[in-house]
């Protein structure tokens, strides 16, 4: 079961950031999820990434089964607007 446990909005006038959010999957808090807006003005949310010795992103926490994927995003962006 995914919940969002907290969503901050960002004031960013027309920056492609929009908002950072923080989950519950099954009892675990995954904190730092962003909500970008990507081509098209279509939001989508991007999961947390830390930055490496080399200089690189690499994503903290990555799900590895799309159907949780898509779950997670419908239910970020459905609480995002609402």
């Amino acid at each position: 079961m995914i919940e969002v446990a907290r969503i901050y909005r960002l004031d960013n006038n027309g920056a492609a950031l929009k908002a950072f959010a923080d989950v519950a999957i099954n009892g675990l808090l995954v904190k730092g999820l962003r909500i970008i807006t990507g081509k098209n003005d279509n939001l989508f949310v991007s999961m947390p990434k830390a930055q490496g010795k080399d200089g690189k992103w690499y994503e903290t926490v990555k799900l590895l089964d799309s159907e949780a994927k898509e779950q997670l995003q419908k239910v970020v962006l459905d609480a995002y607007n609402a």
